[in-house]
């Protein structure tokens, strides 16, 4: 299958043949060539915990930053805003055991990282177009990489309270206030994140996802190609190789689909199935990624420039 990449500089643009990618048990995909290297892995675990705590300084100190042309500006999600003004609270959760669930992720994004720096294809985009990809596919991939290694997790209802209450309460009145008391907060309780937590309809549609993939009973092959699904986004802004990047998502779906026809030839939903968990990403933010496995331990830093600094050394 040819595939046209006029305006691309794109290396080694040409396609595999994706039916060796996934029509054979004992193949191996493009999307498949992961290293499983131990020691790599313990390394890797080290930077990224040193990152983030150097990053937790850092932001603490100061309460606005500057940060890199790279670094994405995502809006604030409604759940995030404040509350309204009738006086309701808003029902919100944090991690009943911080400490163990933020370490878990940790180690999921670090196996994230390994996973798309080991993708040839990936690594043969521009570094920019590698860039829009990995603050797109972050979140998901890890949350992707939850439901691989069955991490479940416990939070408990939390409340937000409203404009009033904050009135009444003596909260602070001017924004850099509210930011220094909000960074201070994060370091005296980073068990709570802030204390403002994550909204529980997010928390469900993240724990609906596991839920959803667990009783498929993925395998680690299928959640490969899954994860090829999800990196090569062509739905994205700005994006100059688009046609080699939409035919890489259309062979991960079609080693996926060979794959299952030839491993669950019984089971013709399976697919399908897959595909609608595929779906269920889509409403999973970033920013409530960051909040709820990360926040609660290194506070507010930008989770995406530190991805950055491990993945280019930046």
């Amino acid at each position: 299958m040819a595939t046209t990449l006029e305006g691309c500089r794109c290396r080694g643009a040409s396609l595999r043949n994706t039916n060796n990618s996934g029509s054979s048990g004992g193949g191996t995909s493009i999307l498949y060539n992961i290293l499983k290297s131990d020691r790599a892995e313990q390394q890797q675990n080290e930077t990224l915990h040193n990152l983030l705590y150097s990053h937790r300084s850092s932001s603490t100190s100061s309460t606005v930053a500057s940060g890199p042309a790279w670094r994405h500006q995502e809006p604030r999600q409604q759940s995030l805003q404040a509350a309204c003004s009738c006086g309701a609270t808003r029902r919100r959760g944090v991690l009943r055991s911080p400490q163990v669930t933020c370490k878990a992720a940790s180690a999921i994004l670090v196996k994230t990282l390994r996973f798309v720096k080991n993708v040839p294809c990936f690594r043969e985009l521009p570094e920019d177009e590698q860039v829009v990809l990995i603050r797109s596919g972050w979140a998901p991939l890890l949350v992707l990489g939850l439901a691989q290694d069955r991490v479940d997790f416990e939070t408990t209802e939390t409340v937000e309270p409203s404009m009033l209450q904050r009135i009444l309460t003596g909260s602070p009145q001017s924004q850099s206030e509210a930011a220094a008391a909000a960074a201070a907060a994060a370091v005296l309780s980073p068990s709570h994140g802030g204390g403002a937590g994550v909204a529980l309809a997010d928390i469900e549609a993240i724990k609906g996802f596991l839920k959803k993939c667990w009783s498929v009973d993925i395998s680690t092959k299928e959640y490969a190609y899954l994860k090829g699904a999800v990196l090569f986004n062509p739905d994205l802004e700005g994006l100059r190789c688009l046609p080699y990047i939409q035919s890489l998502r259309r062979e991960a779906h079609q080693a996926l689909n060979e794959h299952v026809r030839l491993i669950h030839r019984e089971d013709g939903t399976r697919f399908a199935k897959l595909l609608i968990a595929l779906s269920m990403l889509r409403s999973i933010s970033p920013s409530v990624v960051a909040q709820l496995f990360f926040k609660p331990i290194i506070g507010s830093v930008n989770i995406e420039e530190v991805l950055m600094e491990m993945f280019y050394g930046k």
